[in-house]
């Protein structure tokens, strides 16, 4: 938790593939969040499932990918399902808690990304933001049906490197591309870097999320 007080806002922040939970916790202080936010950050931890491009090995991942190449990917959308219903119910954890959707942002890197998006773009109830690193929108063609009217305008931070050797730059251009065509808010930047994250975009992020939560005051 950050700031002083009774936690009123969330951030509930999802790793990539093959890493866990605490992958980014040690980067929280780095936000610079200020005191009068008082924020509880929750670090969830993708199941342990084979993953098919990684030869079958069990890793940390919140799906299965059986095809990457290039700009390409094939993704197990069972797998997607399961893990946004294991995402709904951390956001209804924190509604229970006193910080309802509209207080409660989502973050992911890579996989955790998709996620994000995923999940975000499709609840029932406005969040407050979703922030999407170094990824893609899993399932581009759907993304009309997964859209929920309720967060058609919610705010969303994307952010990439621009020489991501894993998640290619192109990927994260076109599920931006696809926002913005459907009028969804969104800021964008690319960062010199492969696939990670680097300090200004944490500032960046940072500042952000100060913005979207300080919209919606407990």
């Amino acid at each position: 938790t950050t700031g002083h007080g009774q936690p009123r806002h969330a951030v509930i922040w999802l790793h990539g593939l093959g890493a866990d939970g605490h992958d980014f916790a040690g980067i929280v202080p780095e936000l610079n969040l200020p005191d009068d936010l008082p924020v509880r950050f929750v670090f969830p931890h993708a199941p342990m499932i084979p993953v098919t491009i990684n030869h079958g090995y069990l890793l940390r991942a919140w799906y299965d990918i059986l095809h990457a190449d290039g700009v390409e990917r094939t993704v197990d959308q069972a797998g997607i399902h399961a893990s946004r219903q294991q995402i709904e119910a951390l956001i209804a954890r924190e509604a229970a808690r006193g910080v309802p959707a509209e207080r409660l942002a989502l973050v992911g890197f890579s996989q955790g990304g998709a996620m994000a998006y995923v999940t975000g773009l499709s609840h029932a109830q406005p969040l407050a933001g979703v922030a999407a690193l170094s990824t893609y929108i899993p399932n581009l063609a759907d993304l009309d049906a997964l859209r929920q009217p309720a967060n058609h305008a919610t705010p969303v931070f994307a952010a990439h490197g621009e020489f991501d050797n894993v998640v290619p730059l192109a990927l994260g251009q076109q599920a931006v591309a696809a926002l913005r065509q459907r009028q969804q808010p969104i800021s964008w930047r690319t960062y010199p870097m492969m696939h990670a994250v680097c300090e200004e975009e944490i500032s960046e992020l940072g500042r952000w999320l100060n913005t979207v939560l300080r919209a919606h005051p407990a």
